[in-house]
């Protein structure tokens, strides 16, 4: 069996990214350790916030109730701050992700890699998939956290599939929803084209346990809120299939399980 880290920008991306590859792999025996880079501080603020507790409080105790859903052996957090989307004030705080030096924060990632001994290293595609600050900085942290750990990590990259995005907008009973296509937070397109992804991966019979992850991150109610009102069939749509870049495979998507 592997040891598979995942790499996060904020907690509640494992939920909607990858939660359903995580579930597998936790089910298939292998370990699975999933670290955050950022503490998720500029996300949403819950209504029922105890006295005293903060978002930051929030968020790690959503993360950890998603970990126990999913079965992750072990949660790390990097200690950055949530750098928030193109052009806010936050890019420019002194603890943000997106300024984080490189080397500094894959240091720190390296000594979760080399305690663990891990095999698998996931991040995310060259613009984190829309262009989030952290998204990017997480492509980079983790690609150079891979040359730094003592044993080097098969990486892959999470990604979103543009081209079925593009078609189940068009084929939508609404009609198409935004568009795909068009600019994302940092001027590209979402995620990646089909022809430059290398994994298709069927989590459909884990859909349950996403959906249970997703909830997990209840606080965060404009994205979560969306996603569990979306009705079975649109859900398994969105959310059935995840999709990875392997970094020196061959040109070609493969429809399978790239973790053995």
């Amino acid at each position: 069996m592997s040891t598979l880290v995942f790499l996060h920008a904020h907690p509640d991306d494992e939920a909607s990214s990858t939660s359903g590859s995580i579930a597998r792999a936790v089910h298939e025996g292998h370990r699975v350790v999933v670290v955050f880079a950022t503490n998720g501080d500029h996300g949403e603020v819950a209504d029922d916030l105890a006295e005293g507790e903060t978002v930051l409080m929030r968020r790690r105790t959503e993360a950890a109730a998603s970990g126990r859903v999913l079965g992750v052996h072990r949660i790390e957090w990097l200690g950055y701050a949530d750098s928030g989307m193109t052009g806010w004030a936050q890019n420019d705080a002194e603890a943000a992700f997106a300024r984080a030096d490189v080397d500094e924060a894959a240091g720190r990632l390296a000594g979760i890699l080399d305690d663990e001994d891990a095999d698998d290293l996931i991040g995310y595609d060259w613009h984190g998939g829309y262009g989030h600050p952290d998204h990017v900085r997480v492509h980079h942290v983790a690609h150079r956290a891979a040359s730094l750990a003592r044993r080097t990590p098969r990486m892959l990259e999470v990604t979103m599939n543009r081209d079925a995005m593009r078609a189940m907008m068009a084929g939508a009973p609404e009609g198409p929803g935004f568009d795909v296509d068009g600019p994302m937070d940092d001027g590209n397109p979402m995620g990646l084209p089909q022809d430059e992804i290398h994994w298709d991966v069927d989590v459909s019979d884990y859909l349950d346990t996403k959906r249970a992850s997703m909830q997990a991150h209840a606080s965060q109610v404009s994205d979560i809120g969306m996603f569990m009102a979306m009705p079975p069939e649109i859900f398994s749509g969105a959310f059935g299939h995840e999709y990875y870049v392997e970094p020196g495979r061959p040109a070609g998507m493969t429809q399978g399980w790239p973790f053995g």
